[in-house]
């Protein structure tokens, strides 16, 4: 089921050296790697190259020998191809994008959302919801489309647009909020609408897929509630209150093969995992549990076994903390890492913190053994990891790094 879901994802065949999305190939910070090295030096592992880039929080896309990600400059949002072997810039886009007032950035002023890499072409948004469609290899520009003029009544994000864009079935679907078009569905040749349903708020989140027993489902976190519609057309198939402070719900939740789905948010919003069920058409949603004890603000969960990973606060540190599944019970909480994100490959799991510490380590329900740390990057790291065959590509808010993640061969 997971190979056919990745079809359905993604039409092109993707390699191991692929990241060509938010959240990597499968959109859940998982990556089938293999090969990494068990542990690394005091000083990291071996860097390929490094070079300024400026502020922004995209990942990173990759695509075989380039990568692709956002950054800002002065007034501009630029988009950026890179040589992954040298970091030279192949090609890059500069967009205006000025700060409307009242824009809150002073934990950073975006870009946000992560480049998607579809076939030849690139689609980036910007935080004033600017979505553009580029050749990939030559940084042409196909067309473009401002979401919030376009669909008027969109929620606009204080903190500029975040949601990266999704690739289903030849289709970009987008989450913008605002009545009749809460989602969208975009043709990527030209920028046409395919469809444009629901009336939800919009948050700061992006959208997924899940599969409920054979039936795919476009999984949206909006301001109240998270949300499961048919990704074909837009139909509303479930929906389930979930309530934080200003509306933010901005973690990607986590689907299980199990039929759970775990969703997570700060500010007072805590936790809960819904099971789903297929009855004829219907989805069945019942609630297993939910508590306040688990706080995922931005970063990454990862879910291994019957298990959720992740980092647990709002304002000041973020411990690590494991959760079980089925009960919502706290097994753990580790304050090695605050506030990290993970990408998991080969039984490990790489961390960046936004203090900026590099890390491997096995986690399980019986805590975390670090294999390897070391301080890289600078605050606020709060970019994901890209693990793109055994190369990693981690940036901050003025450089970009790849390093070498491969075992070394006897």
């Amino acid at each position: 089921m997971r190979s056919l879901l990745a079809a359905l994802l993604l039409p092109s065949v993707l390699s191991a050296a692929d990241w060509p999305q938010f959240a990597g190939p499968q959109r859940n910070f998982m990556v089938d790697a293999k090969n990494l090295a068990d542990s690394w030096p005091a000083t990291g592992p071996a860097r390929l190259w490094a070079r300024p880039l400026g502020e922004g929080y995209s990942e990173i896309a990759a695509d075989g020998e380039r990568l692709y990600t956002m950054y800002r400059r002065g007034n501009d949002e630029v988009v950026i191809a890179l040589d992954a072997r040298t970091g030279k810039t192949i090609w890059e886009h500069a967009n205006g994008a000025a700060f409307r007032p009242g824009m809150g950035m002073e934990n950073g002023s975006g870009p946000h959302a992560t480049p998607l890499i579809m076939g030849g072409q690139l689609f980036t948004v910007g935080i004033l919801a600017c979505l553009e469609a580029f050749d990939k290899n030559t940084g042409q520009v196909l067309w473009t489309k401002d979401l919030y003029k376009d669909f008027p009544g969109s929620t606009h994000m204080d903190r500029g647009y975040s949601g990266s864009p999704l690739a289903y079935n030849g289709t970009i679907i987008m989450q913008i909020g605002g009545p009749g078009h809460a989602l969208i569905a975009l043709n990527p040749k030209d920028g046409s609408l395919v469809w444009a349903r629901q009336d939800f708020k919009n948050a700061p989140s992006s959208p997924t897929i899940i599969n409920v027993s054979g039936q795919d489902q476009l999984v949206a976190f909006m301001s109240d509630q998270v949300i499961g519609v048919d990704p074909n057309n837009g139909a509303l198939l479930w929906t389930h209150p979930h309530q934080t402070s200003w509306g933010l719900n901005i973690a990607l939740p986590v689907w299980g093969s199990d039929n759970l789905l775990f969703a997570s948010s700060a500010y007072n919003g805590g936790s809960r995992v819904l099971q789903l069920t297929r009855n004829g058409a219907k989805t069945v949603v019942k609630e297993l549990w939910a508590n306040n004890q688990m706080r995922v603000h931005h970063s990454s969960v990862v879910r291994v076994g019957d298990y959720v990973y992740g980092s647990n606060g709002d304002f000041g540190p973020a411990p690590m903390t494991a959760v079980e599944v089925k009960t919502g019970k706290i097994v753990w909480r580790d304050r090695s890492f605050p506030k990290a994100n993970f990408v998991y490959a080969d039984r490990k799991f790489i961390i960046v913190d936004e203090d900026g510490n590099l890390a491997l380590a096995t986690i399980g329900p019986e805590g975390v053994k670090v294999l390897s740390k070391t301080h890289l990057l600078e605050s606020n790291a709060w970019t994901a990891p890209t693990l793109a065959g055994t190369k990693l590509y981690v940036r901050d808010r003025h450089t970009i790094i790849a390093l070498d993640l491969a075992a070394k061969k006897n």
